[in-house]
């Protein structure tokens, strides 16, 4: 189904784009007339998710935009295999649901549910993890639509390269139209959050990745406080938060409260340090056990830009403390919280984890803020490490920065050229982090 043209505008508000057609295919036959349509036309194709990313890398500028929702069935559950496939525009929080129902679960989860299946895994979405990994070292195998229309089947024995560029592809290779995931029995996380100072975080930051499945913490700006949270798998029995307690915490005060108070650091800078103070002993100590999805995830309703590297795991300390410094000497007002999570490495080309234990750093503005020079100082810093952009957020890094980052990025750029020779699949963004 083709729809008519319109402006596309991403989560955040950052990011616009008015495409010459916006195309919303119900199947993959139908999404491969679409490319072909556009390749006539000379035009460029984009796919879209939810928009959760902060950097333009789906904006089709004069191009066609793919809307995946009419391409959300479930193909395929294979209990004997441990697979699901699913088609690319299904939400991972409906995905969540229907692998509850069956008794399944996938192995690990970033923090929100909103994205589609394709967007997640194609910018890299990643929560924390001692030993396992994003949602794309999940995938199993996965369906492509290339430049000509093509549709490739592809795993690590069909088609292998296609398979190893394209479940982390940024949209460069082609329009993914479903993946098989690996999933397993559902099973329970015990979270248990609490407060900690800086220092004893970062003293204590080896044991507590070692010993937890799942950590990951959030320092506030200009205090010396953190909340922590470690999530480890339970036998049981479920112990979920009461229904208020809930409520109160994770949406009330984490999202209503949290945005008049944003509002008034962003209005009147100058009471940012004591909002940060009062927000970082809001968060007290609690444990409950639940579904996992229902641990890993939560609601993010505050909009927000952020940044986010990935840089090798024995230099996280260091830069952690440098940042406080960092915060400390300059004239910055910074309201959100710095977010702090873990990865082992893996053999993704494109994965900020590839090969290397990996720390996750994201720092965060609250929409309409000032940037002050705090994304820039920061990145300055994350680069000086050796770090790794999120694809999907914020950041100056070029192709040049880039191929010395990626051991695998020249592989990844010599497989675009032999599948989208003519840039079908390009933008500016992808011109600037991939060359052209």
């Amino acid at each position: 189904m083709t729809l008519t043209a319109g402006r596309w505008t991403n989560w955040a508000g950052n990011q616009s784009a008015e495409p010459s057609r916006i195309a919303a295919p119900g199947s993959t036959e139908e999404l491969a007339e679409e490319v072909k349509r556009a390749g006539a036309e000379g035009r460029t194709v984009k796919a879209v998710g939810s928009g959760h990313s902060f950097t333009a890398i789906a904006a089709a500028g004069d191009g066609v935009l793919i809307r995946p929702e009419n391409m959300t069935a479930v193909r395929e559950l294979d209990r004997g295999a441990g697979t699901v496939t699913v088609e690319a525009g299904l939400p991972l929080s409906r995905l969540n649901r229907l692998l509850s129902a069956a008794g399944l679960s996938l192995t690990n989860m970033g923090d929100i549910e909103v994205q589609t299946v394709a967007g997640a895994t194609s910018t890299g979405t990643h929560g924390t993890g001692r030993d396992s990994g994003s949602l794309a070292a999940q995938i199993k195998a996965l369906e492509i639509v290339l430049a000509d229309g093509s549709v490739r089947q592809c795993s690590p024995t069909e088609h292998p390269e296609l398979f190893q560029g394209a479940r982390l592809g940024l949209g460069a290779l082609g329009v993914i139209s479903a993946i098989t995931f690996g999933v397993e029995p559902a099973f329970l996380l015990t979270a248990h959050e609490a407060p900690m100072r800086f220092d004893r975080v970062l003293a204590d930051f080896d044991r507590l990745t070692q010993v937890n499945e799942h950590f990951e913490f959030y320092w506030f700006p200009h205090t010396d406080r953190c909340s922590t949270k470690r999530n480890n798998r339970s036998q049981g029995p479920a112990a979920p938060l009461p229904r208020f307690k809930a409520w109160l915490d994770d949406d009330f005060l984490s999202n209503t409260v949290w945005e008049g108070a944003c509002r008034i650091g962003r209005a009147f800078p100058a009471t940012v340090p004591a909002i940060a103070a009062a927000a970082s002993r809001a968060w007290s100590e609690r444990s409950y056990t639940d579904t996992a999805y229902k641990v890993f995830t939560s609601p993010r309703k505050v909009r927000f830009t952020e940044m986010e590297y990935a840089v090798p795991r024995e230099a996280a300390v260091e830069v952690l403390r440098e940042l406080r410094r960092l915060v400390e000497r300059s004239d910055w007002r910074i309201s959100f919280p710095v977010e702090v999570r873990c990865a082992p490495a893996d053999d993704i080309w494109l994965s900020t984890a590839n090969g290397r234990d990996s720390v996750y750093i994201a720092v965060h503005l609250y929409r309409g803020t000032a940037e002050q020079g705090y994304f820039r100082t920061v990145e300055q810093l994350m680069t000086a490490h050796q770090g790794r952009p999120h694809w999907g957020k914020l950041h100056s890094r070029d192709a040049g920065y880039l191929a010395g980052a990626y051991p695998h990025f020249g592989d990844f750029t010599a497989l675009r050229d032999r599948v989208d020779p003519e840039r079908r699949f390009a933008n500016a963004y992808l011109r600037r982090v991939l060359g052209d």
